[in-house]
């Protein structure tokens, strides 16, 4: 029988990308019994075609569900996410987390500290994340990375991080007339970020996929005409230990009105590429793609989130503060000069 001739199906391929219900014949003839056995899943939908449909449970796992074992089907609510406080996490652990969940294409050690290269795509991913003892006297450490970076053809940017960078590493910036630009790391509970959302009525425009789609790359900011680079993109957006994108579709053209970003690690979500056209701003997009994101990681076990935000970038922590967002710490990328 057809889907569509079955009333307890209450969904269709166009609820790809959201939370749903789901009930599938398991064995079609249990031996013991001589009827049919039946499996219940609920988690986000993420592909439908003309064979079957995958689901993506809580614990990441995908069922794949053949069209014609599927018995009933519904979209449901967000996660109701609990209240919870934040993860106890100090601000070095909180920079490791985040560059795990923004991982570089090329990683090299030297001592602690962390060089990283993704042919100039983002800072974050073409910076030496400068935390503990790099293993050389600080003036040496420099010029190891300053020749690493210059190698690579790329400029040479420092992450520095008080506390967690070595003590020292600021002065001798300074000497070297390393130019800075400070970011800010914001946390906030989860759960208030999913009540955030909640009957504005824009959260079920939001739909959720495991990877960057063309239409979704077409309204990410960063995206540009270097093969290189965007390649790198690639691979740096898709990597982490759980990673969401998030899309709020335009009914009358192709590009996204907004698109987002989260990945959840444990007990923390990062959000990114939170971004809106500006033709579709004040509508609370930015709030129910982000409510929509946080559900979804709190189902994953998460409650506590975290972004860094350039510190010039007055728009967004005005849109963070509402949602209750506070400064954890500030680190500065520094760009050494070149040799």
């Amino acid at each position: 029988m057809p889907v569509g001739a079955n009333p307890e199906v209450r969904i269709e391929p166009s609820d790809v990308g959201r939370r749903v219900s789901v009930r599938r014949i398991e064995v079609p003839v249990d031996p013991a019994t001589g009827r049919a056995s039946f499996r219940d899943v609920i988690g986000v939908l993420t592909s439908w075609n003309d064979h079957e449909l995958i689901v993506v449970a809580r614990d990441r796992s995908e069922t794949r569900i053949p069209v014609n074992r599927l018995v009933a089907g519904k979209v449901v609510p967000l996660f109701p996410a609990r209240t919870a406080p934040l993860p106890a996490t100090d601000p070095v652990e909180l920079q490791r987390i985040a560059a795990r969940g923004w991982p570089a294409v090329e990683q090299q050690r030297l001592g602690e500290w962390t060089l990283r290269a993704s042919a100039g795509f983002t800072r974050r991913a073409n910076s030496a994340q400068a935390l503990g003892d790099p293993g050389l006297p600080l003036p040496q450490a420099l010029d190891r990375v300053r020749s690493w970076y210059a190698e690579r053809a790329l400029p040479a940017w420092v992450e520095v991080t008080l506390p967690g960078s070595p003590a020292g590493l600021a002065e001798e910036l300074d000497r070297l007339g390393a130019q800075y630009s400070p970011t800010h790391v914001r946390t906030a509970p989860l759960a208030p970020l999913v009540r955030a959302g909640r009957g504005s009525g824009a959260t079920d425009r939001v739909r959720l996929s495991r990877t960057a789609g063309a239409d979704w790359l077409s309204a990410y900011r960063r995206a540009g005409d270097n093969p290189a680079a965007d390649r790198a993109a690639q691979q740096v957006l898709h990597g982490g230990p759980s990673v969401w994108f998030a899309t709020v579709a335009d009914p009358h053209g192709p590009v996204p009105l907004a698109i987002g970003r989260c990945v959840i690690d444990g007990p923390w979500a990062c959000f990114g590429a939170i971004e809106v056209r500006p033709q579709a701003r004040r509508q609370g997009l930015a709030t129910a793609l982000m409510a929509v994101l946080a559900a979804r990681a709190a189902e994953e076990g998460a409650h506590g989130a975290y972004l860094q935000v350039e510190a010039e970038n007055s728009g967004a922590l005005t849109l963070y503060d509402g949602l209750g967002f506070t400064t954890s710490h500030t680190y500065h990328y520094a760009r050494l000069p070149q040799a």
